[in-house]
């Protein structure tokens, strides 16, 4: 089979402009434009030959799912599963361009969610286009999963994958910059109280000063490393990180008697953990911490609890080994492409973000590697992604289809 012909047969034009179309999309999670969005894919897939159709998440939502099914016999060839999620974050101050206009030009294109992760999604469509308008055929099946709800925690993988959608390799296409991300963090939530007591500034040295001991304890949980890691390229994900603290006077920390001092404390902050750690491991871990600093400072008691305020999955940590099938085609198609060796690993800053990747890894054991155009310009103000990275990722995910299913 000739590749490069077939990489050099990619309309290059087509795929920025159905990318575009993707983009003047209002697909805000949880609206009737995400609904809007997966009944195009449907339709878009159902044009070029695909089986698809929408399948049902919780709330109401749908997702869109196809199927390229390879005409091998049963069990002759691999199966690989794309996936990304149509609904994106709202637009923020500090737009110059149209978010909705699906604007591009020689370097960029433009728009909310072209990032996160618009582009990912356009660029596995037009993979499998291309090698359809070749003629291309395969043995085994190309599943395509437009979800919605990562935003929500995955609910929409969960739901395809509790219906039964799967296959023998996965590519997540979440923005890495077309690097390979082999692992990526866990990552929860966690609320941590304080109790100290109070006396007027003028006793300030009988009182337990709640604040005070925030401020000993955040600079601390911030540098913080937790126990159980199997690597130093595992610990290299742990991170914590505080990013709401308040005090004041008792549990309403009622802030208009500055002159007391402050007798409570709530604190929010998120933690990121490796495979092999888990919640309950860093939870002992920033319990040592809390009894450290009661030792520390006498007077001050603090309690953690991890933050569960609806039923949203948890956003659980992913891996997958360097040599697997998936994640050695996948360098091998960025190599024939780039000529250059692909960034493979836990990379950071994509290594302590969370995605769906995590809900095949760990509900179906499914082996699979996240690598996705876009994200040097993520969730900003004229938020977009490299036209060159855009259509070298389709290139990419044409190279890997062909090594996995043929």
């Amino acid at each position: 089979m000739d590749t490069n012909g077939l990489l050099a047969a990619l309309d290059e034009k087509a795929s920025l402009e159905f990318l575009a179309q993707m983009l003047r999309h209002k697909s805000y999670s949880a609206t009737p434009g995400e609904r809007e969005l997966a009944e195009w894919m449907v339709d878009r897939m159902h044009a070029i030959g695909l089986d698809a159709e929408l399948t049902p998440v919780p709330g109401g939502r749908v997702n869109a799912i196809g199927r390229w099914r390879g005409d091998g016999a049963a069990g002759s060839g691999k199966s690989l599963l794309f996936n990304g999620h149509l609904d994106t974050n709202p637009v923020s101050e500090g737009w110059t361009v149209d978010p909705w206009g699906g604007l591009y030009d020689d370097e960029f294109i433009y728009g909310i969610g072209v990032s996160n992760m618009k582009a990912g999604d356009a660029a596995y469509y037009c993979a499998v286009k291309t090698l359809i308008d070749q003629g291309v055929r395969l043995s085994g099946d190309v599943v395509l999963t437009y979800v919605v709800g990562e935003l929500q925690g995955g609910i929409g993988t969960v739901a395809a994958i509790e219906q039964g959608v799967k296959a023998d390799y996965f590519v997540n296409a979440e923005p890495t910059d077309v690097k390979a991300l082999t692992m990526h963090a866990g990552s929860f939530v966690f609320v941590i109280e304080i109790t100290g007591n109070t006396r007027h500034l003028s006793k300030r040295e009988e009182a337990a000063d709640a604040i005070m001991a925030g401020c000993w304890l955040v600079p601390r949980i911030n540098v913080m490393t937790f126990s159980g890691a199997a690597s130093a390229r595992h610990a290299s994900i742990n991170r914590a990180h505080v990013g709401v603290m308040r005090g004041g006077l008792g549990r309403e920390m009622l802030e208009w008697r500055a002159p007391q001092v402050a007798d409570f404390v709530r604190i929010q902050g998120s933690a990121r953990y490796a495979p092999g750690q888990s919640e309950d491991g860093v939870m002992a871990d920033l319990r040592a911490l809390l009894d450290e600093m009661e030792n520390a400072l006498p007077g001050i008691r603090a309690s953690v609890k991890i933050n569960r305020n609806d039923d949203r999955p948890t956003m659980l940590p992913f891996e997958v080994a360097l040599d697997n099938r998936i994640v050695r085609s996948v360098n091998e198609a960025y190599r024939q492409v780039r000529g250059a060796e692909q960034p493979t690993g836990a990379l950071p800053p994509s290594a302590f973000f969370g995605t769906d990747a995590a809900h095949f890894y760990q509900r179906l054991g499914m082996p699979g590697v996240v690598c996705g155009p876009g994200g040097k310009y993520n969730t900003m103000p004229d938020e977009r992604v490299d036209v060159g990275d855009y259509l070298d990722a389709i290139r990419v995910y044409m190279l890997t289809i062909l090594a996995i299913c043929s």
